[in-house]
C-alpha cells in the first residue's frame, strides 16, 4: 500500500474555499460564465480563483492565514476583483448554496478531463451537483489528531449546519427544508458523515482500500463533512452551506477554528477518547437540514432535546477563551447574532413571500453582498 504523509502544521492556521454561483444580471437564471471570467482574472489571481464542476460557480481560495483578520482581508481583495470582471461580463455573484429557480439540467460541465470522468462515473448524482459550499481548514500538527479531531467534532457538525442553512429552494421549488444542498452531498458515495477512523493509520487504510478496489481513483474524491487534509496538513470542515453573506461566512470561519483548536488542546492535554453514537450524529444532522437552528437537537450527554440555538449559544461561550487566544472575538460575536437571527433560508423564504417573483429576490441577493457598490 501506499504512504500517505499529513504534512504537519505547527499552529492553527486558517484557510477558507467559498463557492459562489454566476448568474445572468439580467434573468438572475444560472450561466455558463466561468471560462471567459477566469481568463479575464489579473495574472496573480492564477490558482486562487479556480473553476468547479458545472461552469455556472467558482471557488475562491484564501492563502494560509494566522487569523480571521487575515482572513477577511484576503477574501475582500480577491471577491472585489472578481465582481470588476463580472461586471464587465454582465453576470453577478450569488451567496446562496442553491439557486432559486435555474434547472440543475441546463447547467454544462466545465471543460476538464477530471471533471468530465467524474460526471461519466457517477452520473445524474454528479450532474445534480450544482450546490455551492464554504469549507475551512485548520492547521494541526499530526495526522493521528487530524483523525481524531475529525470523530470529536462529529457532533458538532449538525450546529455548524444549522447555522449556516442557506438552500431552501431547488428546481423552482420550496423543498421545504432550510439545507437542500446537504442532501444533494449526501446522494454521493464517499460525502455525507465520515466513518470510523481511530487513528492516521486506519485512514491510510481506508483510502488505499478504496483506490485498490476502484471504488475511488485518487483521494481528491472523498468529500466528507469533515476530513482530515494530508497535503495542507489540515483539519477541513466542509458541511457548510455557503452563509447570506461574507461577514457570515468569516463568523462560521471563526467558529470552525476555535472549535479545532480547543479539540487539539483537549487531545494535547489528555483526553478520553469518547464514542458518539454515529444514529445520534444522522439525526441531528436530519434535523439540523430540515429545521436550521429552529431545530431540536438531541445533546450527546444527556440523550435530552435541546433548541440549536441554544447548543450554538453555548459553544460560543465555551469556546471565547480560545477565540482571545486565536484574536477572532469579533468575528465570533458575529456568530452570537446568526444564533439569534432567522437563517438564511427563512430570509429567501420570507423574501420570496414578500416579493413574489423568485428572478427580483434573487436581483436583491446579488446586490446585498457586492463588493463595489453602484452608483445611483
Amino acid at each position: 500500500m501506499n504512504r500517505i504523509e499529513f504534512n504537519s502544521s505547527a499552529s492553527p492556521t486558517v484557510g477558507v474555499e467559498i463557492e459562489l454561483a454566476m448568474v445572468d444580471a439580467q434573468t438572475m437564471a444560472l450561466c455558463h460564465g466561468n471560462t471567459p471570467v477566469l481568463e479575464a482574472l489579473p495574472e496573480h489571481l492564477a490558482g486562487h480563483i479556480k473553476p468547479e464542476l458545472m461552469q455556472c460557480y467558482v471557488e475562491i481560495n484564501t492563502d494560509v492565514c494566522d487569523t480571521i483578520t487575515d482572513i477577511e482581508a484576503d477574501l475582500r481583495h480577491k471577491l472585489t476583483a472578481l465582481e470588476s470582471v463580472c461586471d464587465q461580463q454582465n453576470i453577478r455573484l450569488l451567496w446562496s448554496a442553491t439557486h432559486p429557480f435555474s434547472s440543475w439540467r441546463q447547467q454544462k460541465v466545465t471543460p476538464d478531463d477530471r471533471y468530465h470522468g467524474l460526471v461519466d462515473l457517477m452520473q445524474d448524482t454528479a450532474r445534480q451537483l450544482v450546490t455551492f459550499g464554504l469549507h475551512v481548514h485548520v492547521g494541526v500538527d499530526t495526522g493521528d489528531k487530524a483523525v481524531m479531531i475529525c470523530d470529536r467534532i462529529l457532533s458538532h457538525l449538525p450546529t455548524l449546519l444549522a447555522a449556516s442553512c442557506n438552500s431552501p429552494f431547488w428546481e423552482g421549488r420550496d423543498t421545504g427544508l432550510h439545507s437542500w444542498r446537504s442532501k444533494i452531498m449526501d446522494g454521493l458515495p464517499t460525502a455525507g458523515l465520515p466513518p470510523l477512523m481511530r487513528n492516521w493509520s486506519e485512514y491510510v487504510w481506508l483510502i488505499n482500500h478504496l483506490i485498490d478496489t476502484g471504488f475511488i481513483e485518487t483521494i481528491r474524491e472523498i468529500w466528507w463533512d469533515v476530513r482530515p487534509h494530508y497535503n495542507f496538513g489540515t483539519v477541513e470542515v466542509r458541511i457548510c452551506d455557503i452563509p447570506a453573506c461574507l461577514d457570515d461566512a468569516l463568523a462560521l470561519a471563526a467558529l470552525v477554528q476555535c472549535l479545532v483548536k480547543a479539540l487539539s488542546d483537549e487531545i494535547d492535554e489528555g483526553t478520553y477518547q469518547h464514542d458518539c453514537h454515529p444514529m445520534l450524529v444522522r439525526q441531528n444532522k436530519w434535523r439540523a437540514a430540515r429545521y436550521g437552528l429552529d431545530a431540536n437537537l438531541v445533546e450527546q450527554g444527556t440523550f435530552e432535546l435541546q433548541p440549536a440555538r441554544d447548543v450554538l449559544r453555548h459553544l460560543i461561550e465555551l469556546l471565547r477563551p480560545v477565540a482571545t487566544e486565536l484574536n477572532c472575538s469579533s468575528y465570533l460575536n458575529r456568530a452570537v447574532k446568526l444564533a439569534a437571527a432567522p437563517t438564511a433560508a427563512n430570509h429567501q423564504r420570507e423574501m420570496l413571500s414578500r416579493i413574489g417573483d423568485p428572478v427580483e429576490v434573487v436581483r436583491q441577493l446579488t446586490e446585498a453582498t457586492r463588493m463595489i457598490k453602484q452608483s445611483a
